[in-house]
Order: C-alpha cells, then structure tokens, then sequence
C-alpha cells in the first residue's frame, strides 16, 4: 500500500526530514496554514500489529515527532532548534485499522529558558486515537 496525493487530505504535503528512522517508518505528510500545524500518515500493512491495527510503538514513535515538529513551527523561541524529548506521555483510546487516515495536531503549552511543554490528540479517520503531552529539552541550533 503506497499513499499518493489522491490519498492525502487537503493540504497535507510530503514531509522531508532527515534520518533513517523517519524514513524507515514514513512517509509522514505535513500541513502547516497559519497556525494550524497538522502531521499525518496513512497506516500501512507494515505499521500494523498481528490484529491488523496501528502498533502503539508506531504510534508513540508518531507522537514523539508530533511534538518537537509542531513546537518548532509555532514557537519562534525554539525555531532552529534540537528538541529532544524528555518526557513522552501518550493515552490509546482507540485503535487506528489498517488503511486509516493518521493526523495529529499539538499545541505549545509553556516555554521556558531550557524546556518545551506541548500537548496534542491525535486522530484516525476523524476518531480521536491518542491523547499525549511531552517535554522537550531545548537543545543547540541544528547544525548548517
């Protein structure tokens, strides 16, 4: 299963970072109007369980990106920055199938001289999926 534009909602374009992690579980897809600043990805066979459902661990490994990506487009104070994670707290409260539209939006709650807080949901097909809230390390400037 490929995910080609026809498969995308409005808006939502490829997103290229780099890394082989990101490249090995993608491809993630980015819509970024205004303020809203959405992350998605269909799920395909190879992110699935032994049920057929999105494994938590591409879930979790979704909404550990979720966070320091949407940080990073909303919060000038951090733009350009490494964001590692220190803490990642997510909530399964329902499956996301095979095949299922993945999108998550997060919002920044507090940044201080060292940390980012933020907070998002994420859905499938519309279905409100996982609730999660991390902490960011505000790191060195990514390098040029």
């Amino acid at each position: 299963m490929n995910t080609t534009s026809a498969d995308l909602p409005a808006g939502f374009r490829p997103f290229s970072a780099s890394g082989n992690f990101i490249a090995m579980i993608g491809p993630l897809y980015l819509r970024h109007e205004g303020d809203v600043v959405q992350l998605g990805f269909r799920v395909e066979p190879r992110h699935t369980n032994s049920f057929g459902m999105c494994h938590g661990g591409m879930l979790a490994s979704f909404c550990d990106m979720l966070l320091p990506i949407s940080a990073l487009r909303k919060s000038a104070e951090v733009s350009g920055r490494f964001l590692p994670t220190i803490n990642l707290q997510l909530d399964f409260l329902a499956p996301a199938p095979l095949g299922a539209w993945v999108q998550g939006e997060a919002q920044v709650l507090r940044v201080t001289r060292s940390m980012v807080f933020a907070q998002g949901l994420v859905t499938a097909d519309d279905a409100i999926a996982v609730r999660t809230s991390g902490i960011l390390k505000i790191g060195p400037p990514f390098s040029q």
